[in-house]
């Protein structure tokens, strides 16, 4: 009987692949991370307050599994927060779910599950997984595209695909809530979380501004031609694409187009000067465990809520690279964000944004 780990977090999704498990015969083993939170604020930690964490305990009795709890305050607080407070230092919109994902869940909670000696880790992500005619798995989008999380765990390699199971990604959510109600789960009707963790249900910049104050100084907001158009109050509080919120009159709608860390000053343009046609990730995984050598075609997502879109991708330095060159301007290319690039369904890889042009 193979030995499985689950991933809980006291949501219905992570609660439901537990209870598809135990009812494939496979034996199944709980285990929740406790996740780091600002001093004051552990009840409002999204995933794992003392309220989730008494959820997924009460669905482990229910299921008939035993349930673990594994301390991961320290180094989630030196790996995914110091990540994200590094990010918008240097002038990025970083994106913590990826590091999470890449260093926490699927390296330090899935060796704890090899400690154990599971088979197999487990997460409540809205992904699937095919095994190609060479071998090799695949990872594919979640049959619900509006709860599709392939984006984030294009960080995968071959090596954990091979040990990883994702029971829900064949339903769609509403499937999943239902079956949840037909095994008593008391999660069943318990709403999503969309925040960050460790923001605890508030804005960002309130985050920032206790832990890195200095963060926020003003400074100039300019055209592309370097005209000071008016001040800003810190580069953290703007994202690019932005529109409201700059303070400025003119005739014709302000964007937020880039941010210069070195100079301090926020760049903004019109509509038309939004949208860039090439971009560079880095630290790219390639899921199949094979670098390509040519140029591709493909299409490719910037952000987890956005569509992917055609381009051509080009990868160098051995494949840590990649260079993307859309078909047309893409107006929201945000360095700390992923470029992930697919084949239909399939996800073949993608890599950290650092610059576009």
């Amino acid at each position: 009987m193979p030995k499985v780990v689950v991933a809980m977090s006291g949501g219905v999704d992570s609660s439901v692949a537990a209870a598809l498990l135990k009812e494939q015969g496979h034996e199944v083993i709980g285990m929740m991370l406790r996740l780091w939170s600002e001093p004051g604020k552990e009840d409002s930690n999204r995933c794992c307050t003392p309220n989730s964490m008494a959820q997924a305990r009460r669905v482990a009795a229910k299921l008939d599994i035993p349930f673990y709890v594994v301390d991961a305050k320290d180094i989630f607080r030196q790996t995914v927060v110091s990540y994200f407070l590094e990010g918008y230092a240097k002038g990025e919109t970083p994106n913590p779910c990826l590091v999470c994902n890449r260093n926490i869940r699927w390296e330090y909670l899935f060796n704890h599950a090899l400690a154990l000696g599971a088979d197999y880790m487990s997460t409540g992500h809205y992904v699937r997984l095919r095994t190609a005619e060479d071998g090799r798995i695949q990872l594919l989008k979640g049959v619900d595209p509006a709860k599709d999380q392939s984006y984030v765990l294009h960080v995968l390699t071959q090596e954990k695909l091979a040990k990883a199971l994702f029971p829900v990604g064949d339903y769609p959510k509403a499937e999943i809530r239902k079956i949840a109600e037909a095994h008593g789960l008391s999660v069943a009707k318990r709403p999503d979380s969309q925040d960050l963790c460790f923001l605890a249900g508030e804005d960002y910049r309130g985050f920032i501004q206790r832990n890195q104050p200095g963060m926020f100084q003003p400074g100039y907001i300019v055209s592309r031609e370097g005209k000071v158009l008016g001040q800003h109050n810190g580069l953290p509080n703007y994202t690019i694409g932005q529109r409201k919120g700059l303070g400025l009159s003119s005739p014709d709608p302000l964007y937020v187009l880039a941010k210069d860390v070195k100079t301090n000053t926020l760049i903004v343009g019109v509509a038309e000067e939004l949208g860039t046609r090439e971009l560079l990730a880095v630290n790219v995984n390639w899921t199949s465990g094979v670098v390509p050598t040519e140029p591709f075609q493909t299409e490719v997502k910037t952000r987890y809520t956005a569509k992917p879109v055609p381009a051509v991708v080009t990868p160098h330095d051995h494949g840590i690279k990649a260079t993307v060159r859309f078909e047309s301007a893409q107006r929201d290319i945000t360095p700390g964000q992923a470029a992930v690039f697919y084949d239909g369904e399939v996800v073949l890889g993608g890599g950290l944004i650092v610059n576009s042009r």
